[in-house]
């Protein structure tokens, strides 16, 4: 038995010859009491991320907290199911979370413009969708996870699989893992988000006369993500957040200053555009360019992977004699299930056939597309960072632009587009999550086809938990209080953006213009969604991600002995995954005590609050992470456990 991940699981020779973990014996494990426990912890991590993510509008990746609290459940009540056992404890975690990661920026929506949500209709949605994305994501699965393995890293996958390897294991990579996890912990208690006695947010803003803004958030859980991708993703979407923020934003502030004062801004009557601060310009405008972005990004993608899909289907056609594994029969069975039926629920819900087949007819073809897409950047990005509130933005522009057109503008239209926003939004969220589950079962040696199942049994568990919690805060989501219970960010822009295209307000002008960057980059032969991401999402996430790259070229650089140096690289993923399980697990035990009241919000002050104060937190994390990588002075096994892979 390997005592580590061999350094080929994270590149270095192609998919068909990589060696799993447990490359030998029984991959299939699953049984009634690994299905009870990870039942549990689908209904806790769905229950969580609801309720955090409609307060706070913050969610996290349950794989990593998964894969965590599912070793110690399978050692103490399924010991004989080890490693194996463990992994598919860390794929039901997903498989409920996903569902809550993206119902809650939809489905709210319904009550926000007015309407009733009906359990029964967003439970066959949510299921439909489950279903769908499940199986397109299986036709793209041997090119995503085989075909791609090490150009697709799938940083958080890696770090599960660390996680789950260590709890087997012990050893040196248990060791890292338990330095990162206490770094991680530490600081993510200090700040904000726990106990809230330190600030961890760098802020420099420039002048009314060029409105840039630079942040840098001090968060273990995204440096340790840096250090995984490495230089040259990090980098890629940095410079996306540089355009945005220190191009585009500038630009539009240029402009917008000179105008008069009864020009306001498209979604806020009350905000004049010559008053626009930079965070209003990056929330009423520059934001739409990264989704225009991402949406030509998606297109571009999806049509490049037109024959990857039409070979994965002619494959599985083609599999009578084959078992298991490779025929896929349950997920060409999914994806018909979930196609077929959201025409037929779409037709019951609109109680209009055309209505109900163009709203069904959108919403296959646009899951179709992002699935594959949120498949994908969950290899470049992890899941924690998926911009499915981007990709969800991009689909409704298109199906609200539609509805337009065939003249469906009312109130009670809208309700019925919304709820087929429900289905493209899980399946967004679904594919993401369970193609992550799966990099992890690759390279750990399980079963694709029973993690697909477990996967389907614990997001059909996550949808009755997320559309029972969503119908029983709903009465709270509208209020005349000046600070609602529940701040529901992605779920009242989804509510704005659907009502502005319906009544013919949107800055259209501002997609477009992402549409028009981002066939430039195609030309350009640059990654259109790596650079969207980055683009799309706050300056803070991706110079965080980047300084955690530059840790690792630190390492790189300051080794000169190769067996040194490959030892020292392979300890600094352990370590870093450690710094993402010690930020999320404490990171979502802080939101759930804010949200429930245990602990209070604080305002901090002094020095504390400053931008120096958290500058110096900064420079204790980087000292702190490379530090004790610094300190290995010989080679471990890595050759030995290179050869084995």
């Amino acid at each position: 038995m390997q005592k580590k991940l061999s350094k080929s699981a994270y590149g270095g020779i192609s998919g068909e010859r990589y060696v799993p973990y447990v490359s030998q014996g029984n991959k299939k494990v699953g049984n009634t009491a690994i299905l009870i426990m990870g039942s549990l912890l689908a209904i806790i991590f769905a229950a969580s991320t609801a309720y955090s993510g409609m307060k706070a509008g913050l969610t996290v990746a349950a794989g990593i907290p998964g894969s965590i609290i599912g070793s110690g459940l399978v050692g103490a009540f399924a010991k004989s199911k080890g490693i194996l056992g463990k992994n598919i404890m860390q794929g039901m975690s997903s498989g409920g979370e996903s569902i809550a990661s993206g119902m809650i920026y939809v489905l709210p929506a319904i009550v926000l413009i007015g309407g009733h949500i009906n359990f029964i209709e967003g439970l066959i949605v949510g299921i439909l969708a489950i279903l769908f994305s499940i199986g397109t994501s299986s036709l793209v699965h041997n090119y995503l996870v085989v075909e791609e393995h090490g150009n697709l890293v799938y940083p958080e996958a890696m770090a599960i699989s660390e996680a789950l390897v260590a709890s087997d294991t012990g050893g040196d990579s248990l060791k890292y893992m338990g330095i990162g996890f206490g770094i991680g912990g530490v600081i993510t208690m200090l700040t904000t988000s726990v106990f809230g006695v330190v600030n961890n947010m760098m802020n420099y803003v420039g002048s009314s006369f060029y409105k840039w803004k630079l942040d840098v958030e001090v968060n273990p859980l995204l440096a340790g993500i840096g250090f995984i991708v490495g230089l040259e993703v990090a980098l890629t979407m940095f410079a996306g957040a540089l355009l945005s923020n220190f191009a585009i934003a500038p630009l539009i502030g240029y402009f917008t200053d000179m105008a008069g004062n009864g020009a306001h801004v498209w979604n806020n009557a009350s905000l004049a555009v010559n008053q626009m601060t930079v965070n209003d310009l990056a929330s009423s405008y520059v934001k739409y360019i990264g989704a225009g972005m991402m949406l030509c990004g998606g297109l571009i993608g999806a049509i490049k992977l037109i024959p990857t899909i039409v070979t994965s289907i002619k494959k599985t056609l083609n599999a009578k004699n084959t078992t298991g594994e490779d025929k896929n029969t349950l997920g060409m069975i999914s994806i018909v299930l979930g196609a077929v039926g959201i025409f037929v629920i779409g037709i019951i819900i609109a109680q209009n056939f055309m209505m109900g087949i163009v709203g069904a007819l959108l919403a296959v073809i646009l899951s179709l597309l992002f699935v594959i897409v949120s498949a994908r950047i969950a290899g470049t990005i992890g899941c924690s960072n998926l911009p499915v509130s981007g990709m969800t933005i991009a689909s409704l522009v298109i199906m609200t632009v539609v509805f337009v057109l065939f003249g469906w503008t009312s109130n009670a239209h809208t309700q019925i587009l919304l709820m087929f926003g429900t289905f493209v939004v899980t399946a967004i969220a679904v594919g993401g999550g369970y193609m992550q589950s799966q990099k992890v079962t690759y390279v750990i040696g399980g079963s694709k086809s029973e993690m697909m199942k477990y996967f389907m049994i614990s997001a059909i568990i996550g949808v009755v938990v997320v559309i029972g919690t969503i119908s029983i805060l709903s009465p709270q989501f509208v209020t005349d209080s000046a600070t609602p219970a529940f701040g529901l960010p992605q779920a009242n822009l989804i509510a704005t953006l659907t009502s502005g295209i319906m009544s013919g307000e949107l800055p259209w002008i501002m997609i477009i213009v992402g549409v028009a960057m981002a066939i430039v980059l195609y030309f350009l032969e640059l990654p259109i969604m790596t650079v969207a991401i980055g683009f799309y999402l706050p300056i803070s996430t991706t110079s965080i991600i980047l300084i955690g790259a530059l840790i690792k070229v630190f390492i790189d650089k300051a080794t000169g002995d190769e067996a040194v140096k490959n030892n020292r690289i392979q300890s600094g993923i352990s370590l870093s995954s450690g710094l993402i399980a010690g930020g999320s697990i404490i990171g979502l035990i802080g939101i759930i005590l804010h949200v429930t009241g245990v602990l209070k919000d604080r305002v901090i002050s002094g020095f504390a609050s400053s931008n120096e104060m958290a500058l110096i937190l900064l420079v204790v994390m980087i000292v702190a992470i490379a530090a004790p990588l610094m300190m290995i002075k010989k080679g471990g096994d890595s050759e030995d456990e290179e050869a084995k892979g």
